[in-house]
């Protein structure tokens, strides 16, 4: 298998944008993309694209990829679609950079897009909601997890998965003694951080007191701590690391790239996440103490303090405690989610993985302007997808360096 680098990326803003199609988009992002490669289209050898819930938004299925790519000139070339739910994209770039290992292809050009809002926003809602086993959901209104069982209003006021992550952190403060008070400290550095990123979706900032005074989605979540539905693309360009410098004198080398899926598993095992953080600091040859600068899923902010424990920078209960300590605060020792996470820079889930890429390239290449976090040489990413049984889908974990 051979190394493999990044050298260039794009990314829209992410919002609301009901006048705007995918196919406007993703040409934004991947004409970004080869713009900050210094390639012309002509010259992208293969092509993967993750979506989610086009089929169930626009009515678009099957042929996304080709569709989206065949209007901006991109044709003839292999194009595979990848969905797989919020790791639609980081599963996209996972398969463009398999291309580029083996050594099939050369230049590949991994993207993510999403429409998420519609006029009708309970389609988006309901969209978002097929994530989980349907059968099962159809049947008994629950999955065998406790902690799958979606409240009134559910899927009509706001996603199902809402209620799943308000589970989860009941859960974590009967367990660990934490508060609502520590998943707002969440929200209110993902939102400061989100104010300095140009392509968030929210640039508000928030006290802890507007956090916890907000609307409650599903209790213990306020509206802050809950990502919002949103449009977006986000796109790389992938080469062999040996030919990097012929594109850029500043490439970012993908130093382990991992997919896994969730497991039947007992209490105290390993969740997905878990195991595809072990894996990848194996194949990185690296460790959390390695780490400068994170991305990771905070769909809503209860799993950013789980995560923090499944990657390894704490022990088991004391996430809240290096939050508080400011530690992964934009000028701590590992700042978390510089970009604003998915509660602040949005999250149209089939961009999602993506977009964390490409603030991880922009932050090793010090592009990121005031949110830049200083001396930062290596970064990983950590993206879900779907939740079956009480454990993600889909996970997914890459490693980037200078």
């Amino acid at each position: 298998m051979r190394d493999v680098a990044v050298i260039g990326v794009g990314m829209t803003k992410f919002g609301k944008f009901l006048d705007r199609g995918l196919k406007d988009l993703a040409r934004e992002a991947v004409t970004e993309a080869l713009q900050s490669a210094g390639l012309d289209r002509s010259r992208v050898e293969v092509a993967v694209v993750g979506n989610a819930v086009a089929g169930l938004i626009t009515g678009q299925e099957m042929i996304r990829g080709q569709v989206v790519l065949r209007d901006l000139g991109i044709g003839g070339i292999p194009v595979v679609n990848a969905e797989n739910a919020c790791a639609s994209s980081s599963t996209a770039f996972h398969l463009a950079w398999m291309y580029v290992a083996s050594g099939l292809y050369d230049v590949a050009l991994a993207l993510g897009m999403e429409k998420l809002y519609h006029e009708d926003k309970r389609l988006s809602f309901r969209a978002i909601g097929t994530a989980v086993d349907m059968e099962k959901f159809q049947k008994k209104g629950a999955d065998d997890s406790a902690a799958m069982v979606p409240g009134e209003g559910a899927g009509e006021k706001r996603t199902m998965f809402m209620d799943f992550y308000a589970n989860f952190a009941r859960q974590y403060m009967e367990k660990y003694g934490a508060t609502k008070e520590d998943f707002a400290r969440v929200a209110v550095k993902n939102h400061w951080h989100g104010s300095l990123n140009p392509k968030a979706q929210y640039r508000e900032v928030y006290t802890l007191e507007d956090v916890l005074n907000a609307p409650v989605v599903a209790e213990p979540l306020t509206r802050p701590m809950c990502s919002p539905i949103g449009d977006g693309a986000a796109a790389a360009i992938l080469v062999p690391a040996s030919r990097a410098r012929e594109f850029t004198s500043r490439p970012v080398f993908v130093r382990a790239s991992v997919l896994v899926s969730g497991a039947d598993h007992a209490p105290g095992e390993p969740t997905a996440p878990e195991r595809a953080a072990r894996r990848a600091y194996e194949m990185a040859g690296l460790g959390p103490e390695d780490l400068d600068v994170i991305e990771l899923h905070d769909a809503a902010a209860p799993a950013e303090l789980i995560i923090y424990e499944e990657l390894g920078l704490c022990p088991r209960g004391e996430a809240p405690g290096l939050l508080r300590s400011g530690y992964t605060k934009l000028g701590g020792r590992l700042p978390v989610n510089p970009s604003g996470g998915l509660i602040s820079k949005g999250h149209p889930v089939g961009a999602t993985g993506i977009a964390q890429i490409c603030e991880i390239f922009w932050q090793l290449r010090g592009e990121a302007g005031e949110r830049q976090v200083e001396g930062a040489r290596v970064g990983l990413t950590e993206n879900a997808g779907g939740m079956i049984k009480g454990d993600v889908a889909a996970s997914s974990i890459h490693i980037l360096s200078l």
